[in-house]
């Protein structure tokens, strides 16, 4: 009997547990499906973008919501120049203002994320502290803001564009979508709309000019630099001399 009683015990306790309800077998077979498809459109959405140049953006379509709210015409000036046609100087100056670690890294420079998140902390001007990649990611594949829902996929997306395409890729797509004036997209359409010129033949000055405007494009530009902007110019300048070539 004394060795009996525990296998008693046992027998009822195992007896006790309930299975799974049919509600919760349910639920968890929906979220595996939703999780997998998820996985699978948004590497396939990738991998084309790896060989098909995204055609618009979210970011573009905003703007011109917000044009049409304030009874202003639509504007969409771009133009796609592959990577071998745009300007070594333009690539330098992206580069040197943007993520000087950009060849070194894998998608996020924990660095500059530690400074930025410092920064926030304690109150001062906010900072992202965000990779080419990051920047990549965010205005090809998703909508602008700051929520924390969408930092989460933005670090999703890095993770996908630094595994699935070249770091020669990023830079063309980053160079090619990247906001650079009111309803001005892209390089090209830059050099062409501040220069009167391809961005094939930008000089070192003019493409460090356009660089220093790329935090806010929309309040900044290039025909009418203020001293700040002049000042960024000539960091970036500085920047490019000692980043030596791009070894891709």
């Amino acid at each position: 009997m004394t060795y009996l009683w525990p296998m008693a015990k046992r027998k009822r306790a195992t007896s006790r547990k309930t299975p799974k309800s049919p509600l919760f077998k349910k639920i968890t077979t929906i979220v595996t499906k939703v999780f997998l498809w998820f996985l699978m459109v948004t590497v396939l959405w990738v991998l084309v973008y790896r060989f098909v140049n995204p055609p618009i953006t979210l970011l573009m379509i905003q703007r011109n919501l917000e044009r049409s709210s304030d009874d202003k015409p639509f504007k969409m000036e771009k133009k796609w120049v592959d990577f071998e046609d745009i300007s070594d100087n333009m690539k330098r100056a992206a580069v040197s203002a943007e993520d000087q670690l950009f060849l070194k890294h894998i998608g996020f420079d924990l660095k500059a994320i530690e400074k930025a998140f410092a920064s926030n902390k304690s109150g001062k001007k906010i900072k992202g502290g965000s990779t080419i990649s990051q920047q990549t990611a965010k205005n090809v594949f998703l909508w602008p803001g700051r929520s924390w829902i969408r930092k989460g996929f933005e670090a999703y997306f890095t993770l996908l564009i630094e595994m699935l395409w070249s770091k020669e890729r990023i830079l063309e797509v980053y160079l090619n979508v990247i906001e650079m004036g009111d309803g001005i997209y892209g390089a090209e359409a830059a050099a062409q709309s501040y220069f009167s010129k391809s961005c094939t033949k930008l000089s070192r000055a003019q493409a460090a000019l356009i660089a220093a405007c790329f935090p806010n494009p929309r309040r900044w530009t290039p025909k009418k630099a203020t001293q700040y902007i002049r000042h960024r110019q000539f960091l970036i300048l500085k920047n490019m001399r000692r980043l030596g070539p791009l070894d891709f």
